[in-house]
């Protein structure tokens, strides 16, 4: 990203009047590697592939802000593996987490993770404290920590279908489990921070369990939790949240985290969305990624496109996808929202 990409990022979505609607997409490890025919592996673990990679991809789309910017992800991996969860590497997909069998009741005895020392957490921090002058000297910024969210880090740790089950079976005790996950949250975002420096003026948080849940569990399970996080940083930065599981729930009660901006999935109509908010929350999206982003004819992108813009209706907007950048999704068709939201715009001012 850019740093005059950067300040229209934050006008959208501190929904400063005039502001311009960007284009952003999330691109990370599900993505990339596929998109540039470089294995996972090359991509997560050899520093010059990955700063060449996000380089490679800000070229090739300079009309798009690639969102966060310069993210060191490893797929999931980084918060679950602080807490002790076997991960799996595979050259040509994402990693995969597996749960180790753990008793609620035994939470009293695990040490609280430290993302400056367990799991991949410091290895990420090297990366970034290691490569971010390169990044600024080639003239771009790096605005954007991110982390996954406490109900997304806890169900990497007991698995979806248990956590569900504790939330239902022994509440306090997964409350002192999300407890755990949310000060990991918050404690791995400010050691990026920390490790980026004062370029970081925003978070990123995805958590997609969140939309698995029903409003009273949402209220008892989540909203406590993101905005005791949006809470920990400062006013003024922005802060992003994705779920595109599901927002049908929470979409009213959103805004009062402190979130300034929603990425959210194709469920939820963006008309019905911004409806809802009803100008509270930045939107960012929401063209279908599958159906429409990866599998569609550019035309079709084109088409899908200028409908989600049209149907906003004038509502706060960041034009992107339903998520983050599916595998597959060509190159073309990312071109093809960039068209469009040209012809959009130029249409606006005549």
């Amino acid at each position: 990203m850019r740093p005059e990409q950067w300040k229209q990022f934050k006008a959208a979505a501190k929904r400063e009047p005039g502001a311009a609607i960007p284009l952003a997409l999330i691109v990370d490890s599900p993505w990339m590697p596929g998109h540039l025919g470089i294995t996972h592996n090359d991509y997560f673990f050899d520093s010059e592939v990955w700063f060449n990679a996000h380089r490679s991809v800000i070229e090739e789309f300079p009309e798009v802000i690639m969102f966060p910017s310069w993210w060191a992800e490893i797929g999931m991996a980084a918060e679950p593996s602080a807490l002790g969860v076997r991960v799996r590497f595979w050259p040509h997909q994402t990693p995969s987490e597996e749960r180790i069998p753990f008793h609620l009741e035994d939470l009293v005895e695990l040490p609280p993770p430290d993302p400056n020392s367990d799991g991949f957490c410091p290895l990420i921090l090297h990366r970034y404290a290691s490569i971010k002058q390169r990044v600024f000297d080639a003239g771009y910024t790096m605005p954007v920590v991110a982390a996954r969210g406490p109900l997304c880090t806890a169900s990497f740790f007991r698995g979806v279908t248990q956590l569900m089950m504790d939330l239902m079976d022994e509440p306090e005790q997964a409350k002192r489990l999300l407890d755990l996950c949310t000060t990991l949250t918050i404690d791995w975002l400010k050691a990026q921070a920390a490790a980026i420096g004062p370029s970081v003026e925003g978070i990123l948080v995805l958590d997609d369990i969140v939309g698995m849940i029903g409003p009273d569990d949402y209220e008892e399970f989540a909203h406590p939790y993101l905005k005791r996080i949006c809470d920990a940083f400062p006013a003024d930065w922005v802060k992003v949240y994705h779920n595109d599981a599901g927002v049908e729930a929470c979409l009213e009660r959103l805004p009062d985290t402190g979130f300034d901006v929603l990425n959210w999935g194709k469920q939820t109509d963006i008309a019905n969305a911004a409806a809802r908010l009803g100008g509270r929350m930045t939107l960012m999206g929401n063209v279908a990624p599958l159906d429409v982003g990866v599998r569609g004819t550019p035309e079709q992108v084109e088409q899908a496109t200028l409908e989600v813009l049209h149907k906003a209706g004038g509502h706060p907007l960041i034009l992107s996808v339903g998520g983050g950048v599916s595998p597959g999704m060509p190159g073309e068709n990312i071109r093809a929202m960039a068209r469009a939201l040209a012809a959009f715009q130029a249409s606006d001012k005549s």
